[in-house]
């Protein structure tokens, strides 16, 4: 065999150049979904058979086929069934409270997402890291039944093992615990907080951790940026905060996080169960995974739809909501976002809302955490600004919230950013809430961030080196994988 090998090696490695090449190149003409994506992919491939086919191994596929197994009924949830059908809102209500273009939005939902507007709800925002994982530890600490926990950044710090102790102790009373960490998330600590929770008992798994034993390979840059942690079936929180000290004390950076009670409950208890069956093969079925009863009356505000979007069979529902509410503003946009590296699609339906009269802003941080990212963003503001939007760079701490709001009486908070990877790479959870308190509760949030704020203008764009303007350029092309 290894003088075969020795002798033939030119030959052999031809061959899987070829077929390799091959497979990869036919793979990306069949399946993606935009001309300049595929050629580009294409084009690597061709150039390198056997090192392209590699790469696009790695990074290149971004779909990944799931069955949806888990709904209300697969978690022994029909005794819920009618009492949740009381909870929802038709099309009719929403266009007496917020007029016919917020009851179009409301179809559209209906339509792309998988989940119901449903009424009945109780949102709160959490502004800070010590106000959210104070209210984490008081909601696990509460917990008599059982607590899920899905989370991209679990760092082994203060923070996290303050929460990992408070998730230990619910484990020891007799709480039926699980926490899902993605893979890479898992690793920003070393060591990683998986084993502290997972030497205590507690059920930990790693999203999409299993790449090489499982046959994962193709999936390696597929993430779960889903940040959800649920008690009881009672009370959930989702946002977009990581668990991680960075967000706080005095010098922290900010992030908004929310507390919810209601039908909606249900719902993202549902996603977070069924990203622990993906990686488990676990259903979280019987009384301790069953959800608690709604106090609130039917019909009642906020209208509140969960919002699931991944490289599944979700694929860009976020950008299909926003898209949604970019065409029926008729006042003005706001929205607050860490890295806003949105498509040319987004972009256009920007542009159109702005020539339409409609007042968009745009707030990101001065100072960013990922000094790349920034880069890239600034090579689109040029464009942005002509098409009339406004951009503005929140000054002091780096603020990860991701905010928008649409004629005061939309919103759309969670956890995907306005770039390539939130709206095609990873697994995120957002709500799409019908209320005007809590629109002009984002607002004041929005407008805080705007004191002290620097506008973008386009004198400023250009008066800087051409130096700087090409590197943002080129950092700009590979905005798809940042």
């Amino acid at each position: 065999m290894f003088e075969v090998l020795s002798s033939y090696w030119p030959h052999i490695l031809a061959v899987l150049s070829i077929a390799m090449g091959a497979v990869a190149a036919i793979h990306a003409a069949m399946t993606k979904r935009e001309v300049r994506s595929a050629l580009g992919w294409v084009g690597v491939i061709l150039l390198s058979p056997l090192l392209g086919a590699l790469i696009y191994a790695v990074v290149g596929v971004n779909r990944i086929r799931r069955k949806s197994l888990i709904s209300r009924r697969a978690l022994h949830l029909d005794e819920l069934w009618r009492t949740l059908s009381h909870y929802g809102v038709s099309r009719e209500a929403v266009e007496t409270r917020f007029g016919s273009r917020m009851a179009g939005l409301k179809t559209l939902g209906d339509r792309v997402a998988k989940h119901a507007l449903s009424s009945g709800n109780r949102i709160d925002m959490l502004s800070s890291g010590a106000e959210t994982y104070a209210a984490f530890c008081e909601a696990i600490d509460a917990a008599e039944r059982s607590v899920i926990l899905e989370t991209y950044i679990f760092d082994r710090d203060a923070a996290g093992l303050r929460v990992a102790d408070r998730l230990i102790a619910a484990h020891r009373r007799g709480v039926a615990v699980r926490v899902l960490i993605d893979a890479v998330g898992a690793r920003y600590s070393v060591p990683s907080i998986i084993g502290y929770l997972t030497d205590a008992g507690v059920a930990v798994a790693t999203f999409n951790g299993k790449v090489i034993m499982g046959l994962r390979l193709p999936y390696a840059n597929l993430r779960t940026h889903r940040k959800i942690l649920v008690a009881d079936g009672a009370v959930a929180f989702l946002g977009g905060m990581n668990i991680r000290s960075a967000f706080e004390g005095d010098e922290a950076a900010r992030d908004t996080h929310f507390r919810l009670t209601g039908p909606v409950v249900a719902d993202i208890f549902a996603v977070a169960a069924e990203d622990w069956h993906f990686e488990t093969g676990e259903i979280l079925t019987g009384a301790d995974w069953g959800v608690a009863p709604f106090a609130a009356e039917p019909g009642t505000p906020s209208f509140v739809r969960t919002v699931v979007s991944g490289p599944d069979t979700n694929l860009e529902t976020n950008q299909k909501m926003m898209m949604g509410a970019f065409s029926v503003a008729e006042k003005s946009i706001r929205i607050m976002s860490p890295y806003f590296l949105p498509d040319n699609i987004l972009l256009g339906a920007l542009a159109t809302a702005a020539r339409r009269g409609v007042t968009v802003d745009i707030v990101i941080p001065a100072q960013n955490n990922l000094a790349i990212v920034s880069h890239a963003m600034a090579a689109q503001f040029d464009q942005i600004l002509k098409d009339g939007s406004r951009i503005f760079r929140a000054g002091g701490q780096f603020d990860h919230s991701k905010l928008m709001t649409v004629d005061g009486q939309w919103s759309f908070v969670g956890s995907s950013n306005l770039d390539s990877r939130s709206l095609r790479l990873n697994f995120e959870i957002d709500l799409e809430v019908f209320d005007t308190a809590f629109a002009a509760t984002i607002e004041a949030r929005i407008d805080a961030s705007l004191e002290g704020a620097e506008p973008v203008t386009q004198e400023e764009l250009r008066r800087r080196p051409f130096v700087y303007r090409l590197f943002d350029r080129v950092l700009w092309l590979g905005s798809p994988y940042l």
